[in-house]
């Protein structure tokens, strides 16, 4: 048991822990936020795929955000017909992007491809211009190769955590399930640094704390992450609004 372990060693272990733990969560929110497919005009991409900036592709027709993993992850594009009208591609800094074909200016088809296989005069041209340099129109990409890796970095912190709740001291400001319902709904586990930074669950606590304990139960919780998860969507969206998505990424991507 914790308990048992000397109390030096044991402020030196969590100590790791929380590092390793911010570590982590860094480490995720920063690639996922980079990583983040954000919004292209057609222009653009006829332009990184000229240069040869086009790395990775995929087309689809809508951005299915409810098979996003927890905390860190982004809608993955999705197609149930023809090609399009949506293109995305990933350019060698790993960053992705995406645009509306049903979108352009002007476009000029030559008929080197199945136009019946694509959504749209825009998803035509693109395609032959993708044909054009080489690239299979029609193949699908991995646009986030990473993206497993964001996944796990995440479900290792949430391991750590659940770990020290289960096997660490008693919290103070809560109990066990309070913590637990925080660490799971609070949006981009933040909930995790919110629990590090009021609990210092690596700190033993040597001597009982002054003044009553606070018992905040897991029902508290449970309302307090959910009431958290429905105000960040609203500031998200509010951010989006006045940034844009090169700052505030689109969950939903569309």
């Amino acid at each position: 048991m914790i308990d048992d372990v000397p109390a030096d060693r044991r402020r030196h272990w969590w100590t790791v822990l929380r590092l390793g733990v911010v570590a982590l969560w860094l480490v995720a929110a920063g690639t996922a936020w980079w990583t983040a497919p954000r919004q292209q005009s057609y222009d653009q991409a006829e332009a990184d795929l000229a240069a040869g900036r086009v790395v990775a592709h995929q087309w689809g027709d809508r951005w299915d955000a409810d098979r996003r993993t927890p905390w860190f992850g982004t809608a993955d594009l999705e197609s149930s017909g023809r090609l399009g009208p949506l293109f995305a591609w990933r350019t060698p800094d790993g960053r992705v992007w995406w645009t509306d074909t049903t979108y352009f200016d002007q476009v000029t088809i030559i008929g080197t491809v199945h136009e019946m296989s694509y959504d749209g005069p825009g998803a035509v041209a693109f395609a032959e211009q993708l044909q054009a340099a080489g690239l299979a129109a029609g193949r699908s990409g991995v646009l986030q190769p990473i993206g497993q890796v964001v996944a796990g970095t995440g479900f290792a912190a949430a391991v750590v955590v659940i770990g020290v709740l289960l096997a660490g001291p008693a919290p103070v400001l809560g109990t066990r399930w309070f913590w637990f319902w925080l660490i799971c709904l609070v949006p981009f586990g933040l909930g995790i640094l919110w629990w590090l930074a009021r609990e210092r669950p690596w700190a033993h606590a040597d001597s009982p704390p002054t003044g009553p304990r606070q018992h905040r139960h897991g029902a508290l919780g449970f309302a307090i992450g959910l009431l958290a998860a429905l105000l960040n969507s609203m500031l998200l969206l509010a951010l989006g609004q006045l940034l844009g998505d090169w700052w505030v990424p689109r969950l939903d991507a569309g």
